[in-house]
């Protein structure tokens, strides 16, 4: 476990904010959050809780908060990020000044931008100029909820650097969360974008009452599509086997806590783009990133059928029967 002297900045106090803050703080690491509204960082400060998500949970004590981010980041031995994907490069724009020498900047966020098809440690090098040594990703099969709830939960810490990926692995490490190391950045990066995206046309499949037949058949098929398009933009086959990979997609293509499959299926049902995300309230990255992904699986001549009807579908293009017949329509082949 680490010295009570390392230093976490947390830069959101949205739910999975607050909830890596929580596993950081349990395995010992001092950690300031950055929340953007005074009135959450008094609640983190004077009552140890998070007035905007998750109030019923005390906080440790060695989470405080504060509204300027450079107090936050000053003196930060590591700087999580979690914001949605498309809010990255602005936010960036501000907070690069603060970021210090030693930092290792982990990602949360599991989403490409817009316009750009990047990845966000892709944004995170090219717009502060930090080394890719430096920039690690955090993703697994993580439900906020249960991980405030204490309950056992792992994930993938993957950064070029080894060294650093085992700073950040040693920082929230818990008697509940597990984390396990990598170098293949982009592998995790790629299954926890893709992900989202099948979770959506699982939540579709779920909304018309498709039955479990098409949810596995969409799951296992999503891994197959995921793989295809990692592999091709240069991942290591075995990463989506893994927690990134297939542990994420299984949670959340099965989760009622899940945003993505919850916004498929209020497509199923029948509303529309704009209403369920009215009904969600919160960043659904597989509706922002599913365009980003088909032109990256078009960019590496890669197979992406589900992405594809579920893009349609976001952009009304097609119906839900059409899209439900587009999947089954496509020719049988050999199984890959």
């Amino acid at each position: 476990m680490p010295h009570r002297s390392a230093r976490a900045a947390v830069l959101s106090a949205g739910s999975w904010g607050t909830a890596v803050a929580k596993i950081l703080a349990d395995a010992g690491t001092d950690v300031v959050v950055h929340a953007r509204r005074a009135e959450i960082a008094d609640g983190i400060n004077t009552e140890h809780r998070n007035p905007g998500y998750f109030p019923e949970v005390e906080l440790p004590s060695t989470v405080t908060a504060t509204t300027d981010p450079a107090a936050a980041m000053a003196g930060a031995d590591i700087l999580v990020l979690s914001i949605p994907a498309q809010s990255l490069r602005v936010g960036l724009g501000v907070w690069t000044p603060y970021i210090e020498p030693h930092t290792v900047i982990v990602t949360l966020m599991k989403g490409i931008e817009r316009g750009t098809w990047l990845r966000a440690s892709q944004i995170i090098t090219e717009v502060t100029g930090v080394g890719a040594e430096r920039v690690a990703v955090l993703s697994g099969p993580n439900l906020a909820r249960e991980i405030m709830a204490g309950q056992p939960a792992a994930a993938t810490v993957a950064c070029p650097d080894e060294d650093a990926a085992r700073r950040v692995q040693q920082a929230c490490h818990t008697s509940y969360f597990r984390p396990c190391t990598s170098t293949d950045v982009t592998g995790c990066e790629l299954g926890g974008a893709v992900k989202n995206v099948i979770a959506l046309a699982v939540g579709v499949a779920s909304g018309m009452g498709l039955g479990d037949n098409a949810i596995a058949m969409l799951i296992t098929r999503g891994l197959a599509e995921t793989t295809r398009l990692a592999v091709a933009m240069g991942a290591r086959p075995g990463t989506l086997a893994g927690l990134s990979g297939l542990g994420d997609l299984v949670t959340t293509c099965s989760s009622p806590l899940s945003r993505n499959r919850t916004f498929g299926a209020h497509l199923g049902r029948g509303l529309s783009v704009e209403e369920a995300t009215a009904a969600i309230l919160q960043t659904t990255e597989g509706v922002t990133s599913a365009e980003g992904l088909l032109a990256l699986a078009d960019a590496h001549e890669v197979e992406t059928p589900i992405t594809a009807v579920v893009w349609a579908l976001l952009h009304e293009k097609i119906t839900l029967a059409q899209a439900a017949a587009a999947l089954m329509q496509r020719p049988p082949r050999p199984e890959r």
